[in-house]
């Protein structure tokens, strides 16, 4: 019996030390001072190498390095690609996704989401003549997506009949040649697709209501409570002091190519009345 208690007395303390030993993922981060963002490898306006400096730029980049300094930290940038983005965090290699991703019920399962800075919107491409109808007027049409993104999905939550295609370009296609009555994509390319549809003599229009919203957050490990606070923070601070607004207009705002209007300042998720996409 002493032999036992003796034993237990032994490992009790050394268990306590391994526990408490285990940071949480912000103390990692605190500890070593750099904050690993992981950022697109190549998809411009967000993150893509700079065509001078070869450096990565874009929106996401300047989102990570302003995340960085309001929580006093340096950082360390991740390349990643789209297929890849989810697990980077999933396993630990990056502390934190900025690579405009959007909230889906699937992407919640994997890993936590931040307040979102802004809420995308699937957006519903037509013919300039049919420009003043409703999503209403499309149910049961043909309409046109890239095949399993999330544009895909709103057609099916809105009563479309999918018509899907491997890119983008395809699918924007199959509008232009009538083989489809609408097409759909987010708010940002939707834009600049018209613009470029302008030049070549089409004229296109988009529908005023959503096809879906898409709440566009800061990805990070599930069960990290301390970090998702920190985060959301930050986040509320750079909001605040007009950070966020800053980096926006100079990368996808109204005076670029985009013409985008941030309109949803930071909010928690459970604010915002949308129904997610798978």
């Amino acid at each position: 019996m002493r032999l036992k208690y003796g034993s237990c007395a032994l490992v009790l303390p050394l268990f306590l030390a391994m526990t408490s030993a285990k940071a949480d993922a912000l103390s990692d981060i605190k500890s070593r001072g750099e904050l690993k963002c992981a950022v697109y490898s190549d998809v411009p306006p967000f993150s893509s190498p700079d065509p001078k400096t070869r450096q990565l730029a874009g929106m996401d980049v300047d989102l990570c390095g302003a995340l960085a300094r309001q929580m006093g930290v340096k950082l360390q940038l991740m390349p990643t690609s789209v297929e890849a983005r989810i697990a980077v965090i999933a396993t630990g290699r990056a502390d934190v996704l900025i690579a405009n991703l959007a909230y889906t019920k699937t992407r919640g399962n994997q890993i936590q989401f931040s307040d979102p800075y802004y809420v995308a919107k699937e957006m519903l491409l037509v013919k300039e003549a049919n420009a003043n109808k409703t999503l209403a007027d499309f149910k049961h049409k043909r309409i046109s997506a890239t095949k399993g993104t999330t544009s895909e999905q709103s057609i099916v939550l809105k009563g479309g009949k999918p018509v899907t295609f491997q890119d983008a370009a395809s699918a924007f296609l199959a509008l232009e040649q009538n083989k489809a009555v609408g097409f759909v994509t987010n708010t940002m390319t939707g834009m600049k697709m018209i613009s470029q549809a302008k030049k070549d003599g089409i004229n296109l229009a988009m529908i005023k209501e959503p096809m879906a919203l898409e709440p566009i957050g800061i990805g990070m490990k599930r069960d990290e409570p301390q970090l998702l606070a920190s985060v959301n923070s930050s986040l509320k601070a750079m909001d605040d002091n007009g950070t966020i607004d800053k980096i926006w207009n100079s990368w996808i705002g109204p005076d670029t190519e985009y013409k985008m209007v941030r309109e949803e300042r930071v909010q928690p998720l459970s604010s915002l009345k949308f129904e997610p996409l798978e």
